[in-house]
């Protein structure tokens, strides 16, 4: 083994244990899923009882025995009661909105996992392709510290921060003091480990949808003579607005364009985000995702990988959104205190870096370190 790929290990060991990385991406994915979710269950409010209730086709007890086959749980068939299922229903929509705020984050993650779990499983054979991804991201995201930053939880530690310790707080004995740190710091370690690996299995997942799916277009038939968009446009069920359907097909040459372009992006890009291409590819996903919501009708789909494609932007675009909203906040004549230092709910760790500056690097993703390849001139200042 060559010095160098020890280099690289030691590299990559440090970037797990020392810092959390992608807190801003995390927290968007938070903000993104807890949204999607909260809107999909008050959408279908009124068709409640249908697909998860007591008078669904799908009754609880054939829901039972499926579970007993596939391994899959629900608290929503614990009781046939409607006054138990109205129950589950309301807690369900109050998870998700408390996981979107990030209020209680770790508890609301697991909680929302839960949630999402069951629903799913509930009436499995309604779910799709964006069903899944949402499941996904909701376990992946019970381990990360999504809740450090445009949260609750990181207004609340700001404002504990700011006004110091309590009056009532005593100096304690020295044994004391050193049993709290070491504590402490095997509490940070472990809290950052889980983090760093939960938003690199985000990645992974994304990656691997994305090129596992490129690699089955480039198997089909359709896919490869260009004419798979053709026959997707003139598909009834996939038709919300067939006029616009109809005039987009009329347009031969772009539709075989574009089939070819998505297979190209879907298996390239696990591989562009070695650099700074993958910013442009973003920029084309963006563009695929919404034209399958708007011209296929998959509007929870779509916007699912839309959310799951932010986990690849590093956290300094992130900070420059923010720094753009007060600047515009302030020039609408809205009156804003400059903002503290973000105390997280993963605390940084002590390092040769030191731990006030380990709090200035910033947060990456391994597409920033790795992925992107590229320099940062600003890297270890805010």
């Amino acid at each position: 083994m060559t010095h160098r790929t020890l280099d690289r290990l030691a590299a990559f060991f440090a970037l797990l244990i020392e810092r959390p990385i992608s807190l801003y991406a995390a927290a968007v994915l938070r903000i993104g899923y807890g949204l999607l979710y909260l809107v999909f269950l008050l959408r279908e409010f009124p068709h409640r009882d249908a697909i998860w209730g007591p008078g669904s086709p799908w009754t609880p007890a054939l829901a039972r025995q499926l579970f007993d086959q596939t391994g899959w749980a629900s608290f929503l068939t614990l009781s046939d009661s409607r006054a138990y299922f109205e129950l589950c229903y309301v807690l369900a929509v109050v998870t998700s909105a408390l996981f979107m705020l990030g209020w209680r984050t770790r508890a609301m993650s697991v909680l929302f996992a839960v949630v999402v779990a069951s629903f799913h499983s509930r009436a499995i054979f309604m779910t799709d392709g964006g069903d899944n991804l949402i499941l996904l991201m909701s376990v992946y995201l019970a381990f990360t510290a999504c809740g450090r930053r445009w949260s609750l939880d990181a207004r609340r530690a700001r404002s504990r921060s700011a006004t110091g310790p309590g009056p009532g707080t005593r100096p304690s004995s020295t044994a004391g003091d050193e049993l709290r740190s070491r504590l402490r710091d095997a509490r940070v370690s472990v809290v950052t480990v889980l983090h760093n690996c939960g938003m690199f299995v985000i990645a992974a997942q994304v990656c691997f949808l994305y090129g596992s799916a490129g690699l089955y277009k480039v198997q089909g038939v359709t896919w490869g003579n260009g004419t798979a968009l053709h026959y997707a446009l003139n598909l009834h069920l996939f038709q919300p607005w067939p006029a616009l359907s109809r005039m987009v097909d009329s347009h031969e040459v772009l539709i075989t364009a574009v089939c070819y372009l998505t297979v190209l992006l879907q298996v390239a890009f696990p591989f562009v985000l070695f650099g700074r291409l993958k910013y442009p590819v973003l920029v084309m996903m963006l563009g695929m995702h919404v034209g399958i919501a708007v011209l296929m009708g998959l509007p929870l789909f779509s916007a699912a990988m839309i959310v799951a494609d932010a986990v690849f932007l590093p956290d300094r675009f992130y900070r420059s959104l923010g720094l753009l909203g007060r600047r515009v906040a302030r020039s609408a004549g809205g009156r804003r205190a400059s903002p503290g230092p973000e105390p997280g709910l993963v605390p940084t760790q002590s390092g040769p870096v030191g731990e006030g500056r380990l709090e200035g690097h910033r947060a990456l993703l391994p597409a920033d370190r790795g992925l992107a390849g590229e320099g940062d001139p600003g890297y270890g200042r805010r």
